[in-house]
């Protein structure tokens, strides 16, 4: 089955390296980022680029809309697209504690509740958040405070949603680990590619694979 498949933040890093090796394949990618201009490099044919600008409500249900009128649905949504910033708890500030959560946990939350009746119409659907272990209670919750925070609501999303729909469509969480991209920093040990590997297989999951989990190098890990 051909599929169209959606890539949020897909112009850089994790994002660039899923669309990349996602186009190997006969399906649609679409590849949506919020500056175009920055893949003019893209020239498969398979790979559509979309602008996607995940700030505002506003912006991001024009640019389903405009999916919406060019493929008519999606078979699958990978929500790689995230910010982080670093400030601590006592510093942090209300406008970037509302970005983050709008950006990591809003956003995939909408692009979700456009997609999903076409996903349930066809009785097929695959869903990957790009979680991250400082979003997990059983790691600590070590990372930033607004970073960890929102990804810990990413997760906890996962999984109320995955209990909430059919069972083939599949929802699933997952941390790439540290990766060498502009957010993971230059002495990350792994590549983008190797962070992308966990998306793209639960991409491609089968009928019977698990949904509302939690993974990491294609393995279920704790909450």
């Amino acid at each position: 089955m051909k599929r169209n498949i959606l890539v949020t933040g897909g112009n850089r890093g994790i994002g660039r390296a899923i669309v990349e090796l996602m186009a190997e394949s006969d399906d649609q990618i679409i590849l949506g980022c919020r500056n175009p201009d920055e893949v003019k490099d893209i020239s498969k044919s398979n790979i559509t680029i979309q602008k996607l600008d995940l700030s505002s409500d506003q912006s991001i249900l024009k640019s389903c809309n405009e999916i919406k009128n060019k493929f008519q649905h999606l078979d699958c949504l990978i929500n790689n697209a995230g910010v982080l910033i670093e400030d601590p708890f006592l510093e942090v500030t209300t406008e970037n504690f509302e970005y983050t959560y709008q950006v990591n946990v809003k956003a995939p939350y909408l692009l979700i509740k456009f997609f999903i009746p076409e996903m349930i119409k066809k009785n097929y659907g695959r869903i990957v958040n790009i979680s991250s272990g400082w979003g997990s209670f059983s790691d600590g919750l070590t990372g930033p405070f607004s970073y960890s925070y929102s990804k810990a609501c990413l997760n906890a999303f996962t999984v109320t949603a995955a209990k909430n729909l059919p069972k083939n469509i599949k929802i699933n969480s997952m941390c790439p680990g540290w990766v060498k991209t502009r957010m993971g920093g230059d002495t990350a040990p792994r590549t983008p590619e190797q962070g992308a590997e966990t998306a793209i297989w639960l991409a491609n999951a089968g009928k019977d694979s698990a949904t509302g989990q939690f993974f990491r190098d294609k393995k279920m890990i704790p909450w």
